[in-house]
């Protein structure tokens, strides 16, 4: 049975500091005055000598900004918890959530689908019913569950991105996460390779 309320996961790249390899390669040579052994092209090997060094900070010069849609009030109370990153986020405050998408977690039986959406069903009535009695939406939102969608944007700077892509791509963490921040990190791994190359997340667990 189709239910056209479950939500599909998307992120997209809206914003990158252009030209963002150049700029740390610059904001780096300028800690060893170095500029002479600058080379036409963002030098892969001078970038990745400093994150080995464990000298990343030059990465905080370059920002990269993500919208991501169709995700759980459960994934982005995980992903706010990252400090050092600027965030929009739809609000249920404003936003009136009758008729809400909602996330079908990744371990559901199929045998109990049904049954979930269903669930789902009576929660879209439950707040309706309080927003009929007049209740603000940023009242009745309180029967409304994590499954809910949300609509968020994130910035953060290329070592902020790569702390959260190495917890978040664990297996360790949490699935819907973990593949959100594995399209991110496959994004950043195109649009400055030098920053990520490291990153190599293990696609099973071993046995």
């Amino acid at each position: 049975m189709k239910h056209s309320k479950a939500a599909h996961l998307t992120v997209e790249l809206i914003a990158i500091t252009p030209d963002t390899e150049k700029v740390i390669e610059q904001a780096g040579r300028t800690c060893y005055l170095s500029f002479d052994k600058l080379s036409g092209d963002s030098e892969a090997g001078f970038i990745q000598r400093l994150i080995k060094m464990g000298h990343d900070s030059p990465l905080e010069h370059a920002i990269a900004t993500f919208r991501i849609k169709g995700c759980s009030r459960a994934m982005t109370h995980q992903l706010v918890r990252h400090r050092l990153m600027s965030v929009c986020q739809q609000s249920q405050r404003y936003v009136d959530e009758k008729g809400f998408e909602y996330v079908v977690p990744e371990g559901m039986p199929d045998e109990f689908l049904d049954d979930y959406h269903n669930d789902m069903k009576t929660i879209e009535g439950m707040y309706e019913k309080w927003r009929n009695r007049g209740l603000r939406k940023e009242d009745a939102r309180f029967v409304l569950p994590n499954a809910c969608t949300s609509e968020i944007v994130v910035s953060a700077n290329m070592r902020e991105w790569r702390h959260i892509l190495t917890i978040r791509t664990s297996l360790k963490a949490q699935w819907e996460i973990r593949k959100a921040c594995l399209t991110m990190l496959e994004i950043l791994r195109e649009k400055c390779p030098d920053c990520f190359a490291d990153i190599r997340p293990a696609e099973k667990q071993c046995q």
